[in-house]
């Protein structure tokens, strides 16, 4: 295929704006599957997404469209649109030339679609507004067209009306994709310069890559180098990436994307963002412009069964081939036995992760209350960075700790603007901008400690507007905190896992309302269970989990009542020695219990 007729392009959208319902549409018409293995959602390949309509996973399509007489090869890249999964669109979009921005006709621009149009313009993409969705009684193209360009700055007088359910403005669209978007600038002469932009595990062929080529052509036969591994390796198979079959192809050339089969049982060697190269001829640099995404929040997994590690060791190589934004490394607690600190890029990516991870491995898996990464200065001088509250010093070796702040994005009906400062000034926000989009429309921008919002911050957002709020952050700096690490002591015990770190202005209520919620859910022993809060050695907190009595009285009939009070003295001396000897096994929910307090 002539490089000038290679459209490489991203859908991007904030969720259920109609992204992958468009990608269907886009699949029917240019004919890859047959109209009797269509389905629903297509290109999300994962049970997860199709349960929960959403996409976690980044899917690449090869489209054939002619138009005047020549035919053109389109490249198809569905993104997610949660705020979790932004890596995927960043990673996405670094391998394009075009973005189809799609807007819903009737809600109009949200958070999520600003953050994904500020990532295009920074890979400098061709930009098409597309409104999908024009078929909705509600919809309003003309004010959601007024919207972007205020809120945006895109122009919008050439945007494409579509409705991906009904198949209107879809060929208008396609013929858009191949006059606007540019081709890919290559040369096929040079060096192979080949980006890895996603990888997957096959149990037949192993770990795959799915490249971009930049320069150069890639045929079946070759003997290639991974400039980032140093690894040289004998390309078995070439694929272009189609839902249901990838097909067979022979070479690659320059601008194309295609699935690269190695048959390489190690998931390391084919690391995101690596380049591949000829081993005799190779490229002077690697593809620039790839970086790694940074973890945001911290969790402990551990599995039930602690026989489990070595399993959960492997799921998590293969899981990270597949999800590269994974990152992980092993730990212990006293509590819960070997397991690893995982770092994941919000609460919705943590989840998914753990249920992939029972779901595809086969785990039982016990979570521990999410954290985010402390920098604490020492008083000699040096900083440490902290991932855990377990890893935290001694109060009297720290000077100060500060915390990392996000900038958050919200676009909210203005009638819900008082609940939602209300919200954002408990959970510390600092106001930046407000902005009136339209007059029933505000967006507003927030300054909050990332703590804050880890938690149920989006739950309790979506609670406070009714679910029409839209929210969107991004990392920005570290700040000084007045902040205590929060412990909690099950029979006079600290247990690691449960230990989080709050505001001190918030650590008592925080202390109360964790030994409430434990106090439900620890079981009752033959001995009284004190659960206490601590900030250090100071006790803030305490719930008292009642023994479980026995009648030690019922034999005794009738007789002198000294007889009756040696039998309870007997008890209580008992009831003593077991308190002092006796241990508390924790359920799982006792550890589930952190993330449920507000």
């Amino acid at each position: 295929m002539k490089t000038k007729n290679i459209r490489n392009f991203s859908i991007i959208a904030h969720i259920d704006h109609g992204k992958s319902t468009l990608a269907d549409r886009l699949i029917s018409e240019c004919n890859a599957v047959e109209a009797r293995q269509m389905s629903s959602q297509i290109m999300d390949t994962m049970d997860i997404e199709k349960e929960r309509g959403i996409t976690i996973k980044a899917q690449s399509v090869r489209l054939e469209y002619e138009l005047g007489g020549e035919k053109y090869v389109l490249n198809l890249i569905d993104t997610p649109g949660h705020v979790d999964f932004s890596y995927e669109v960043s990673r996405s979009l670094a391998s394009c030339e075009g973005a189809i921005l799609v807007v819903d006709a009737s809600q109009g621009v949200q958070a999520q679609t600003i953050a994904n149009v500020y990532i295009a313009l920074q890979h400098n993409l061709e930009i098409i507004p597309v409104l999908n969705k024009i078929d909705l009684p509600a919809a309003d193209p003309q004010r959601v067209k007024d919207e972007i360009e205020h809120v945006i700055g895109l122009d919008c007088s050439s945007a494409i009306e579509v409705s991906a359910k009904t198949g209107v403005g879809i060929k208008e669209l396609l013929e858009a994709i191949i006059i606007r978007i540019p081709a890919p600038k290559t040369d096929d002469d040079a060096p192979l310069k080949a980006l890895i932009y996603d990888s997957w595990f096959d149990n037949y062929l192993g770990a795959l890559a799915l490249a971009r080529l930049y320069d150069g052509v890639l045929k079946k036969g070759d003997e290639v180098y991974i400039m980032g591994s140093e690894n040289r390796h004998e390309v078995l198979d070439l694929m272009y990436p189609n839902p249901l079959a990838p097909t067979k192809t022979r070479e690659l050339s320059s601008g194309e994307v295609g699935i690269v089969v190695m048959g390489l049982k190690n998931v390391a060697d084919v690391q995101v963002g690596d380049t591949i190269t000829l081993f005799k001829k190779r490229a002077a640099a690697p593809v620039g412009g790839f970086e790694k995404a940074k973890p945001f929040v911290f969790a402990g997994i551990y599995p039930v069964q602690t026989d489990k590690f070595e399993d959960l060791r492997d799921a998590l190589d293969k899981l990270s081939l597949n999800d590269s934004s994974l990152s992980y490394e092993p730990e212990t607690s006293l509590a819960l036995g070997f397991g690893f600190r995982v770092g994941f890029l919000g609460l919705l990516h943590m989840e998914v992760v753990k249920e992939r991870l029972e779901r595809e491995f086969d785990l039982d898996l016990i979570a521990t209350a999410p954290t985010v990464t402390y920098a604490v200065y020492l008083t000699d001088g040096s900083c440490v960075r902290i991932h855990s509250p377990s890893e935290l010093p001694a109060p009297n070796f720290i000077e100060r700790i500060e915390e990392p702040y996000v900038r958050a994005t919200i676009i909210t009906p203005s009638e819900f603007l008082g609940n939602l400062i209300s919200l954002l000034n408990l959970r510390r926000g600092i106001q930046t901008k407000m902005d009136y989009i339209t007059p029933e429309r505000v967006l507003l921008e927030y300054d909050v400690p990332t703590n804050e919002i880890i938690m149920d911050f989006y739950d309790k957002l979506k609670s406070c507007t009714k679910g029409y709020a839209s929210f969107d952050y991004e990392p920005i700096d570290y700040r000084r905190g007045d902040l205590v690490k929060l412990d909690i002591r099950v029979a006079g015990e600290a247990v690691d896992a449960l230990s989080i770190i709050v505001p001190a202005s918030k650590a008592e209520s925080k202390g109360r309302d964790l030994v409430k919620a434990m106090k439900e859910i620890v079981p009752r022993q033959l001995f009284e269970v004190a659960i206490q809060a601590s900030i250090g050695n100071k006790i803030i907190a305490r719930e008292n989990v009642r023994a479980m009595g026995k009648n030690v009285t019922a034999k005794c009939y009738g007789g002198d009542i000294t007889r009756k009070r040696k039998l309870l003295e007997k008890q209580k001396e008992g009831k003593k020695r077991m308190k002092a000897i006796g241990k508390v096994n924790l359920p799982s929910e006792a550890f589930l219990s952190v993330l449920k307090i507000d």
